[in-house]
């Protein structure tokens, strides 16, 4: 046997060098990657993390308005079709308390000295006294209180942005996309801006909004008389009505 052959016999048992076990190690770490992007793809796990996040964003946002008196807003940054932007939202609160439980009371004792002076002298010229509630015979429902006092805030509240720990501005992952249907909707919207309302007699507006990764979705139900927040891992139906 040459000298030669020897050499390479030795090597070939000596294994594997440094630089292959490297090489070997990189290779494995690519396609764990790969595996687990994909696996994270396919159950949306992004997509239930950012769910549970907004949650509790919801719920934080509720007690901060009943509690500071005024009236807050969720703000969602939806990016166009296409748009590789990603989805962001964050909190503000109007600066001046001007939904407190006395402007709703005042609002609902006005409106229905409105109805008995229609009764007296027939209907007011003034349209913001025409106000009548379509499912209680004539008295504001709380969700007519709610359009009521949401027309009045966009007039006349400004908002700025709120900046507790807790509500601090999010940004969701590129692969999760969110839509938000609210009561006052025929559908959810899914591109541009969309609020969500709180206000400070301790009420929510009843809203859906729904997180989707891939063919995964989760719908958070918001209850507007606890901001209760339910997440179903499934795409619900925009209620009727």
């Amino acid at each position: 046997m040459t000298h030669l052959s020897l050499a390479r016999k030795r090597r070939a048992q000596r294994g594997l060098t440094l630089i292959e076990i490297i090489i070997a190690l990189l290779i494995a770490a690519v396609l764990f990657g790969a595996v687990v992007s994909g696996v994270g793809a396919l159950t949306g796990t992004k997509a239930k993390a950012s769910a549970s996040e907004l949650a509790g964003i919801i719920r934080s946002l509720y007690d901060t308005a009943a509690l500071t008196g005024k009236t807050c807003r969720l703000v969602f940054e939806l990016p166009q079709a296409k748009s590789e932007d990603p989805v962001r939202y964050h909190a503000e609160c109007a600066e001046s308390g001007i939904t407190t439980s006395r402007d709703r009371e005042a609002s609902l004792r006005d409106e229905n000295k409105a109805r008995d002076d229609e009764k007296r002298q027939g209907p007011s010229k003034d349209p913001r006294r025409n106000f009548t509630s379509r499912d209680s015979g004539g008295a504001p429902s709380m969700q007519d209180l709610i359009e009521q006092e949401q027309g009045r805030v966009e007039q006349s509240a400004r908002y700025s942005s709120y900046t507790a720990e807790e509500l601090a501005p999010r940004e969701l992952a590129g692969a999760v996309s969110l839509s938000v249907w609210t009561r006052h909707q025929r559908t959810a919207v899914d591109q541009g801006v969309a609020y969500l309302y709180f206000f400070p007699q301790g009420y929510t507006e009843k809203a859906h909004v729904y997180v989707r990764q891939g063919d995964n979705v989760w719908t958070l139900v918001v209850s507007p008389l606890t901001g209760k927040v339910t997440i179903v891992s499934e795409e619900l139906e925009v209620p009727r009505s």
